[in-house]
Parts: C-alpha cells; structure tokens; sequence
C-alpha cells in the first residue's frame, strides 16, 4: 500500500502493508491525517485473516483524533473477531492515551 493518507503541514501520514498480518504506520496522526488514516488502517484490518499487528516507530505527532483513529482500529478489530496489537508506541502517544485511561487497551490490543 504505502500511499500517502493525509497531510499534515506538508507531512503526510503512511500505511504499509509488509504482509496480510503486518503493517507499519508512520507520520503524523493528527485531525488532518485522522479520516483517511482510519479508513486505510480499517481495509487493513478487514484484509487480515485473523490478526494484525501495526508497527508505530514511525508515528510522527499524534493529537486526541489520532488517538481515536488507533481506537478505532481496536473496536473494529473486536466486532469482526480479530486480533489487532500495536507495536513500538510513541511515548507522547502514550503519555495522551494516560490522560484518557486507555494507555492499557492500546498496549494490550484485542
């Protein structure tokens, strides 16, 4: 895939599949990359047979939209019984996931 989802100050936000079970997302995930990094990150879920785990080492900025892309990602994952785990969270990711109380469920996955 690796195609551009949004833009962001002249940054776009990227998804690439590296297999049906392994994808890594890199850029900023921020409200103006939020609607189509959601939708790439939703056909990747639906494309994986049983589990897919999304490597985020290259995440640039992630705001509260971001976030709420990456829940979205886990809702979908327990609706249509697969798995979904995220590797290599950003701190500052994390640190906006405390703030919230879901540090726990984007560590975990489903």
């Amino acid at each position: 895939m690796g195609n551009p989802t949004g833009s962001a100050g002249g940054e776009s936000f990227q998804f690439t599949v590296r297999s049906p079970q392994r994808s890594e997302a890199g850029g900023p995930l921020v409200f103006a990359t939020a609607r189509r990094a959601r939708a790439v990150g939703l056909a990747a879920l639906r494309a994986a047979q049983s589990a897919l785990v999304i490597d985020c080492a290259a995440l640039g900025p992630t705001d509260s939209a971001g976030l709420a892309v990456l829940l979205d990602w886990l809702a979908e994952a327990r609706q249509t019984g697969r798995h979904l785990r995220f590797e290599n969270l950003p701190e500052d990711l994390l640190r906006l996931a405390r703030i919230s109380a879901v540090d726990g469920l984007l560590q975990q996955g489903v």
